[in-house]
């Protein structure tokens, strides 16, 4: 079974999905949104949940560091009801606080310039996030 993983920003929707065991998350793309217009690209999301064959979303929901829930929590929230509506496919929210750091701190790590880490941070993100999830279950 194949699961996607999300990284929702305000203008960029980080993409990853697992093998088809559900051992690894692999970088897809990000792609371009505008969260305030509800231009979410759903053309482009349908394509890559259909190519890969996806059963399951797990989306990242950024609590804050207290495990409260706030605006961009509740934002992931909103997403995630439109997505379960959009592909009746089961939607998991997933604790990401920290995931955005952690991949940010990796491509410096790398010695990524900043202008490509801008370029494939949600991606990487959305890596973390799935591979949080995955390696949950095993």
């Amino acid at each position: 079974m194949r699961i996607i993983g999300l990284d929702l920003g305000t203008k960029t929707l980080g993409v990853a999905v697992s093998d088809e065991l559900g051992w690894t998350a692999q970088g897809i793309e990000t792609i371009k949104i505008n969260e305030e217009n509800r231009d979410y690209n759903f053309a482009r999301l349908t394509e890559i949940i259909n190519e890969y064959s996806i059963e399951k979303i797990v989306l990242g929901m950024p609590k804050n560091m207290n495990g409260s829930i706030g605006p961009r929590a509740e934002a992931s929230q909103k997403f995630a009801d439109i997505l379960t509506k959009k592909f009746k496919l089961p939607v998991i929210l997933w604790d990401e606080r920290l995931t955005t750091m952690a991949a940010e701190r990796m491509l410096i790590s790398a010695d990524v310039s900043r202008k490509k880490r801008k370029q494939v941070i949600d991606k990487m993100a959305a890596v973390m996030i799935l591979q949080g999830y995955l390696d949950s279950l095993n």
